[in-house]
């Protein structure tokens, strides 16, 4: 048995983006001499972050009203101007800001990098003397006698391919907490595991997801307008029967953020979201500002989407859930910064509390409570049926009853709370499909998927267990390969699965752990959910700049 030191500490915070700092300074803003300690499985804080991103500053105005005179990176860009384009294959139209809800609208916010703001708050979290340790993830929840949750073990440290332990090998951590709040983002491994273990799922609907895949590109000066927000919806994605649509923000230094969200309920499992967003680029209205510029940084990410109604219950004993982790993302607004931020700042309110009045590995209802009575109630409760009414009528039809289903909730009517179904449920038999022909890359505008994780930066030891645990090899040859074709080879947006077959031998599932990007699609999208994402070890995977 390994034998672990032990840490001892009033709030132990699984996650460090913006859910998880924001508690984190919370917690001191309230109690300065709370112990508070932030587990970060990236190599720097910001290193895993990836977002669009425009930013509502709603919470930040809350958390740190000063913050535009505090060097912040987010303050560098507010919008500017506002455009939603419905794109067929060789044109646009642009939707009329007249028949946008007034809840679409991005006047106030800022665009830029969330990385980088994440760095900022990192930076404010030890001001306040948080202890913040980036290249440690928790890899194992600690439960008492009675069940309630004791703190997280993290990562053991030189363990080799084979399990053996290597001669730098270091036994992970306990950090033991009177609470322990889970901040992981979407599709957490130990979010996971507390929702299972807790039923925390049991009166709420299953939560859905978007793959959403990013670059960063230095443009033509002459091409460049601070401050400009783009979203789009339509083609490509009309021509494969799936919804999502793809953004292109104007931030800070000559640069544009553009990505492609891909909802993983599509049906037919030749989808591959990475084709589609490299198609999209090729799209006239998209490539005018991308010919002449330079692709910079790449990545991709799981991102929430199931909206109110697949909020679980977020408070069980020791512990609670906070940001992506519990699902706070605005779908049609394409944000959740703000509503990740305001949920960690409540849970920190509800934890400071329960620990002045003298208690340890309670239950925080009244976090659960004063959640589900704020702001990010209301605000997401306007757009709950966003997502299933797109997901069920499809992008023409669904966006319009979506827009009058908003429109509608502004004046306090509305449909009533539509469902899910989980993603990977959706996915089709092959025979029911024919592949799709995607283009070949040019290299310039458009780029294969190794290439494109090579801007990613990722890394991990090569010399480590596989964190990616297929739990039935064999079904994965008989069901994902025989029946859905493969999809694995084609959601992936790094290349991490391949299917190969020598000398007449049956098919090999081959995993190419050390390209994985933990965006987390795989744990989502397999088809018979098979395939377990775990923890690798510390510092691994991407190290995204300015994302």
């Amino acid at each position: 048995m390994v034998e672990r030191e032990s840490m001892p500490a009033d709030v132990v915070i699984v996650g460090g983006g913006v859910a998880g700092l924001s508690a984190a300074i919370r917690l001191k803003q309230l109690n300065e001499e709370l112990e508070v300690i932030v587990l970060e499985k990236g190599s720097e804080i910001g290193a895993h972050i990836l977002s669009g991103a425009v930013v509502d500053p709603k919470a930040l105005d809350e958390l740190l009203p000063d913050w535009r005179d505090m060097d912040c990176p987010m303050a560098e860009t507010p919008v500017t101007d506002n455009w939603h384009w419905l794109l067929s294959k060789g044109g646009k139209t642009n939707m009329p800001h007249a028949m946008m809800p007034p809840l679409m609208s991005n006047k106030g916010c800022y665009t830029g990098s969330l990385g980088n703001l994440t760095r900022w708050l990192g930076e404010q979290a030890e001001a306040l003397g948080v202890m913040v340790f980036p290249g440690f993830p928790a890899a194992e929840v600690m439960f008492g006698e009675d069940g309630a949750v004791t703190g997280v073990i993290t990562q053991d440290m030189g363990v080799a391919a084979d399990g053996s332990h290597k001669p730098d090998f270091q036994p992970g951590m306990e950090i033991q907490a009177k609470y322990t709040l889970f901040a992981e983002g979407a599709r957490g491994n130990l979010t996971k595991q507390m929702k299972a273990k807790f039923d925390l799922e049991a009166n709420c609907q299953p939560q859905v997801y978007g793959l959403g895949v990013k670059e960063l590109w230095d443009i033509d000066p002459e091409k460049h307008v601070p401050g400009r927000v783009i979203h789009t919806q339509g083609w490509p994605l009309s021509e494969s029967d799936t919804w999502g649509g793809g953004f292109l923000y104007h931030q800070a230094n000559g640069q544009v953020a553009l990505g492609f969200v891909t909802a993983l309920d599509y049906e037919n499992p030749y989808v591959s979201p990475f084709q589609e967003f490299q198609r999209w680029k090729h799209h006239p209205a998209i490539r005018e500002y991308l010919e002449g510029g330079t692709r910079v940084a790449y990545g991709a990410r799981a991102i929430n989407e199931g909206g109110w109604q697949s909020v679980p219950k977020l408070a069980f004993p020791g512990g609670a859930l906070i940001g992506c982790a519990a699902g706070f993302v605005n779908v049609p607004r394409i944000k959740g910064s703000h509503t990740a931020m305001k949920s960690g700042m409540l849970a920190a309110e509800s934890v400071a509390a329960a620990i002045g009045e003298g208690h340890e590995h309670t239950e925080l209802a009244d976090y659960d409570a004063n959640l589900r009575d704020s702001w990010i109630a209301k605000e997401l409760k306007k757009v709950q049926n966003a997502q299933p009414l797109v997901a069920k009528f499809g992008g023409d039809i669904g966006t319009v009853l979506a827009g009058a289903d908003m429109w509608l909730r502004t004046l306090g009517v509305g449909l009533g709370s539509m469902g899910h179904h989980r993603d990977y449920e959706a996915t089709h038999r092959a025979d029911l499909h024919k592949p799709i022909d995607y283009p070949k890359p040019d290299g310039k505008i458009s780029f294969d998927r190794l290439t494109s994780v090579s801007y990613s930066f990722t890394n991990h030891a090569e010399d480590q267990p596989n964190h990616l645990k297929v739990k039935d090899m064999e079904l994965q040859r008989e069901s994902e390969l025989e029946v859905y074709g493969g999809p694995s080879t084609r959601y992936c947006p790094a290349g991490v699965y391949e299917w190969v077959q020598e000398d007449g031998a049956e098919p090999k599932f081959v995993i190419n752990s050390q390209n994985c990007v933990h965006c987390k699609t795989c744990d989502i999208k397999d088809p018979n959910q098979n395939i377990n994402w775990t923890t690798p070890e510390g510092g691994g995977g991407p190290n995204y700049p300015n994302m």
